[in-house]
């Protein structure tokens, strides 16, 4: 997990993480908000240069902006990067860098880096982990999360950043792993008002998937107002609700799938 954070925080780093496979597979999937990226991925020892495929789940500020950075390294540094997402995110992406890169580095754009349209439902391989992505149906703006078959056969299902819908069912219901937004616990909801915001509380996505009778339930896209109790009261809440594991990490910690 490079990040764990919502869109506003700065005790964090905003939500975004790499998906490794033993046989080298690796997806970065958003990029939070800057070439605060780099940085994460420095901490994290992962190369830059070692990142061929990036998914992006929406074009909000805080999972877009950091692709830049990402495109601009490989542009720079003449290593192939394939861009995953759906036509707004993609044309976004390709309206600004070309926009804003050096003439030289802009040139790459189509060979060095290349866009990859999806649209709802379509699939994609990184090495031997397969992915299927969807339309999360957001209220705001379009996004898209992913359930990948895992190499071992294990199915994760990411849900993006907001709600869940039952139009999605299909792709979480009976997850190994699902990773599901959680913004606040329910108890400070009225402090930090997740649901004006289009999102969800701890006990909301506990709910969730024990109704989806997944395995283990991961909890991102938080505020970072509790980093120092966060764990511990977000694992209690969800506990109550969720008989699965629950795990509520920070930045830089990696889970073993």
């Amino acid at each position: 997990m490079l990040g764990t954070g919502d869109a506003l925080v700065t005790r964090c780093y905003n939500t975004c993480f790499t998906l490794h496979g033993e046989s080298g597979e690796l997806l970065l999937v958003d990029a939070g908000g800057g070439n605060g990226i780099l940085t994460q991925l420095e901490r994290a020892g992962i190369a830059y240069d070692s990142i061929h495929d990036l998914f992006v789940t929406h074009a909000h500020t805080d999972h877009l902006l950091g692709c830049i950075w990402m495109m601009r390294m490989a542009l720079q540094f003449r290593y192939h990067l394939r861009v995953w997402s759906h036509r707004k995110v993609l044309e976004v992406l390709n309206d600004v860098c070309r926009r804003i890169l050096p003439p030289g580095d802009e040139k790459g754009m189509g060979s060095i880096v290349t866009m990859h349209c999806l649209s709802d439902g379509d699939c994609f391989n990184v090495g031997a982990i397969n992915l299927k992505c969807f339309d999360i149906h957001s209220a705001k703006e379009r996004q898209y999360g992913f359930a990948a078959q895992l190499p071992d056969g294990q199915r994760l299902c990411c849900l993006g950043d907001e709600p869940y819908n039952p139009m999605c069912r299909q792709y979480a219901e009976g997850a190994d792993w699902l990773m599901s937004e959680a913004f606040c616990l329910y108890e400070d909801r009225d402090r930090f008002l997740p649901y004006e915001k289009s999102h969800s509380t701890v006990l909301d996505a506990a709910r969730l998937a024990e109704s989806l009778n997944v395995r283990n339930l991961i909890l991102y896209h938080t505020e970072d107002r509790t980093l120092n109790t966060r764990r511990q009261r977000y694992t209690a809440e969800a506990k109550t609700a969720f008989s699965g594991q629950v795990i509520v990490p920070d930045d830089l910690e990696r889970i073993i799938l």
